[in-house]
């Protein structure tokens, strides 16, 4: 029986989804037309160092923030009178105050790895313009606002 080859996983992994109802009644849907994904969640570390380690520094973790950054192709309907439903929620969001000001977000590993994390966030609208030749993109960057939660992949099988 042979071992079968790792292959490496495509950075076109991810599918993000917005909440498009509220707390009580999610209704998630796919933010369409991403062309490029980061998260990061960097935690932050104090130096806890003290006399009873013999000279080895100390650290303790003391909080912890996140963000996501997506570029996406701006989606109209097909008789260009609409825009995406989701790309409006988020850029409406960017321009309030409150709670208004939050999106859900969640993501996971779009072929049901078990990496999948949700929390709400504060989203950045940056539309990158460009030539006549270019499309109409957006770069998003939701800021978290309160804990990233790693969850249960639901596109799992």
């Amino acid at each position: 029986m042979s071992t079968p080859t790792p292959v490496t996983a495509l950075a076109r992994r991810w599918r993000l989804e917005v909440n498009m109802g509220d707390a009580e009644t999610p209704d998630w849907q796919l933010c369409p037309g991403i062309t490029a994904f980061q998260w990061t969640a960097p935690p932050n570390h104090e130096d806890s160092s003290d006399y009873d380690s013999d000279g080895w520094a100390g650290n303790t973790k003391t909080g912890q923030s996140w963000e996501v950054k997506a570029t996406f192709n701006r989606k109209i309907s097909k008789d260009s009178t609409l825009y995406s439903a989701v790309h409006e929620k988020i850029r409406a969001a960017f321009f309030a105050y409150g709670d208004a000001s939050q999106v859900h977000i969640r993501w996971a590993d779009r072929l049901g790895l078990p990496e999948a994390y949700e929390g709400l966030a504060l989203p950045a609208w940056e539309p990158k313009g460009g030539e006549y030749t270019d499309l109409d993109q957006v770069e998003t960057t939701f800021t978290g606002d309160g804990p990233l939660t790693p969850v249960t992949n639901w596109l799992a099988a």
